[in-house]
């Protein structure tokens, strides 16, 4: 049995019968969609979605500052040349 990764889910066959009941619902948390009662997809606000693509890419780019703080051989460069 595959995990399903958030408290609530609907049936496809019900999103398609109430997709906008389903969206509402959405705004108090992600959706599991499930097909045969497998997840075959989350559904979730654009707000919510949004906000999470912004946590990832904070989340890269902080991979990236952490990774070239180690690096060496870089230039010195005083606040006041800048």
């Amino acid at each position: 049995m595959e995990t399903i990764l958030t408290d609530r889910s609907v049936g496809i066959s019900e999103l398609k019968a109430n997709p906008n009941v389903v969206i509402e619902h959405a705004a108090e948390g992600a959706i599991a969609v499930l097909n045969r009662n497998k997840p075959v997809a989350y559904l979730l606000t654009a707000e919510r979605y949004e906000a999470l693509m912004d946590r990832l890419e904070d989340y890269e780019l902080g991979a990236i500052a952490r990774e070239r703080m180690n690096e060496t051989g870089g230039v010195e460069v005083s606040l006041d040349d800048l």
